[in-house]
């Protein structure tokens, strides 16, 4: 990589928070407020290092990148252009992560690997136009596809397909082939508490059943059930 290509993706690093978060007004903040542009910064000038065979310089410069920004990116991770890192304390993007264009990474994420093996791939690949959400874990060698969404606080330890949303621990799609745009956590169903809603529902229906010995009743209360699992089914297609 040139000296010239290397400063035109550090320019576009510097354009991304103008393009991703409405909070910013002046250029200034960007010196003060986006931890994660600096980080992103450090770790071009890293890497270039890292590739050329100067290791341990590599090394050092994300050391003290990682205790002025509280992100620690290993320097031969691979990061394509228009990365946004946003708020960005407690990222954490190990060795063998790939990540790719147009990506978004809140704060509190971790790209982690879950082998201890040398020159194997250990961490995951994130491809464009992903979205990760605050404190989501993605662990091991796998891949998280195209516009797909990670929910907060997820753990993802399966491959995630394109245009899909994961939430949970660990990690469940709820949603395939139409999730395109922001990650609105607001409108993710909440799966857990519609599987425990049908559960003490057929309990219930059960329990009523053994004490009432009314066949009719338990009829017509399964038909009612039925509309809740349907529901559950419904967030995880």
């Amino acid at each position: 990589m040139s000296f010239r290509s290397l400063y035109e993706i550090i320019k576009q690093d510097l354009r991304t928070p103008w393009r991703n978060d409405p909070a910013i007004n002046y250029k200034l903040e960007l010196f003060f407020n986006y931890p994660g542009v600096w980080a992103l910064i450090n770790y071009r000038i890293a890497n270039r290092f890292y590739k050329r065979g100067w290791k341990l310089i590599a090394r050092v410069i994300m050391g003290i990148s990682q205790i002025l920004t509280n992100v620690d990116i290993h320097p031969a991770a691979t990061i394509g252009r228009r990365v946004f890192i946003d708020h960005a304390t407690g990222v954490v993007i190990g060795e063998t992560a790939v990540i790719e264009d147009d990506v978004l990474i809140y704060q509190g994420v971790t790209l982690g690997g879950v082998s201890l093996d040398k020159g194997i791939k250990r961490h995951p690949t994130v491809k464009r136009g992903a979205v990760i959400g605050g404190g989501a874990k993605v662990l091991g060698n796998i891949e998280i596809g195209e516009n797909a969404r990670i929910g907060a606080n997820s753990v993802v330890v399966k491959s995630v397909p394109s245009n899909s949303t994961a939430v949970g621990i660990p990690a469940r799609v709820i949603s395939k082939g139409r999730d395109k745009g922001q990650l609105s956590h607001n409108k993710i169903p909440d799966i857990n508490k519609q599987l425990f809603i049908y559960l003490a529902k057929r309990i219930e229906i059960l329990e009523n059943a053994l004490i009432t010995h009314n066949e009719d009743i338990m009829i017509e209360k399964d038909k009612e059930l039925e509309k809740v699992y349907k529901e559950y089914i419904s967030t995880m297609k």
